[in-house]
């Protein structure tokens, strides 16, 4: 038998804010190596636009309406997903936002709260409903799976004016590494990505700002803004059985702008 550990026919793979961005870009990326996949966001229309663009890919997709920082709409989903699909082998938690304010003095506790709602207590909803699942195929002798975060380089860098934001990220690395240690001995490994500077919809401001253009994006040493389908390989990678004894790390996309 051929070598294949990217083969992802006969798994799901649920990711949320999979309707846009790196999300879609994973996505795209997973259906074509083969898996079924679920697709949470809060957007009915884009929901159905990003079943559209998996369609040619022939793979079995669910698109659910989900607001991951309300506990039993995510619990609901995860099991209206479990029952539809009959598992998830992977789930990425990418749903986030990002709220800046003008300065750290300005940041209200109502703006502070909100960002990590979502990119926060939402991956941990998230993930531990996924958990629960895949430990439960674990006991009955289906062991594996793999959870995985989108965080930020903010996670890792000073991020002013966003602190919210940074914080938010940097509580779900640290949460992924925790999941690593304690569900290892279920062959469930957990990682987080961290995307530099994408050029998706979060980060349109900073795309039509020149002095950022300019003074920011010359600093990336690829020299280009990173795209949602840079993100397709990761995806794969972590979702396949190519990836059985990673766990516990913090992956950065960023085209070496961290390392400069």
């Amino acid at each position: 038998m051929a070598f294949s550990p990217f083969n992802l026919s006969g798994k799901t793979v649920l990711i949320t804010g999979g309707n846009g961005g790196i999300g879609l870009g994973m996505a795209n990326a997973l259906a074509a190596a083969g898996a079924n996949i679920v697709i949470w966001g809060t957007n009915l229309e884009k929901n159905k636009q990003a079943a559209s663009a998996l369609a040619p890919h022939s793979v079995k997709t669910l698109t659910q309406v989900v607001d991951v920082s309300q506990e039993n709409a995510v619990i609901a989903a995860q099991a209206e997903a479990i029952s539809e699909m009959g598992r998830l082998d992977a789930v990425f938690a990418n749903a986030g936002i990002y709220l800046p304010a003008p300065s750290f003095l300005e940041m209200s506790a109502n703006q502070f709260q909100k960002v990590l709602d979502i990119n926060l207590k939402g991956a941990f909803f998230t993930l531990r409903e996924a958990a629960r699942h895949m430990v439960e195929r674990a006991k009955k002798g289906d062991p594996g799976g793999s959870l995985i975060v989108t965080a930020s380089v903010a996670a890792i860098d000073g991020a002013a004016n966003n602190e919210a934001y940074a914080a938010s990220k940097g509580g779900v690395v640290s949460m992924m590494r925790g999941l690593a240690v304690e569900f290892a001995r279920y062959r469930i490994r957990a990682n987080a990505i961290l995307p530099g500077w994408i050029s998706t919809d979060m980060t349109h401001e900073a795309q039509a700002s020149p002095a950022f253009t300019d003074k920011v994006i010359p600093r990336v040493p690829a020299r280009r803004w990173g795209e949602p389908d840079d993100f397709g390989g990761i995806a794969v990678y972590l979702a396949s059985d190519a990836s059985a004894f990673h766990t516990g790390d913090t992956l950065v996309i960023d085209g070496g702008y961290t390392i400069y």
